[in-house]
């Protein structure tokens, strides 16, 4: 048993069991990860887990929280560090790249949630991910075309979505073909398509 965990504060065992899930859903499908396989691999009983998280509902939405704050704030740090909107676009766009090496279980939690019938609070989430996720590239794209960076002809919205989509597409290619690690490697050439895409000057 991990008596490390069992010594930890509530927030800190929260943090790790979110972890916990995360790890899972890299190796399996995100619905078929029961409350005992997290048990197991944090070396805890399900009673010790129920302790923090009533439900499973609760557990899930409390990772797509965990992923929501730390993806964005990826992306805002990213943001932050370039005043060209083009510049910025590509960091954002690496980034994320970044951030789904490191945790490939997230876009399996991320996907599986926003394929859920239901409507659950998990779900909600993911979609709020999504919603201000966009508004950031939106804003990144109306900015650039305010300041002559970018083509005033692209549709903001539409330039948004693309982005959205392409990285999606690169990460699905990428899990498809057994080898997450290489959308870092896959991600640069990708944007470049992009970047022709939405009309940008080199």
């Amino acid at each position: 048993m991990n008596t490390h965990a069992i010594r930890l504060p509530a927030d800190a065992r929260r943090e790790v069991t979110v972890e916990a899930v995360i790890t899972l859903a890299a190796r399996y499908n995100p619905g078929d990860i029961t409350t005992a396989a997290i048990a197991r691999e944090m070396g805890l009983t399900q009673g010790a887990l129920f302790r923090h998280f009533p439900t499973k509902d609760a557990l899930w939405e409390a990772v797509m929280d965990w992923v929501a704050t730390r993806l964005l704030a990826r992306v805002d740090a990213a943001i932050a560090t370039h005043a060209h909107a083009l510049g910025a676009l590509q960091a954002v766009f690496l980034t994320h790249a970044d951030f789904v090496a490191e945790h490939p279980g997230v876009p399996r939690m991320l996907f599986g949630e926003l394929q859920r019938a239901e409507d659950t609070a998990a779900k909600r989430v993911a979609r709020s991910l999504l919603a201000a996720y966009g508004k950031r590239l939106r804003q990144l794209i109306v900015g650039g075309q305010k300041r002559g960076e970018l083509s005033p002809d692209i549709d903001a919205e539409a330039a948004a979505m693309l982005f959205i989509g392409t990285i999606q597409g690169l990460v699905m290619q990428t899990f498809l073909s057994g080898k997450p690690k290489h959308i870092r490697t896959l991600a640069l050439g990708v944007f470049a398509l992009y970047r022709r895409c939405i009309g940008s000057t080199p």
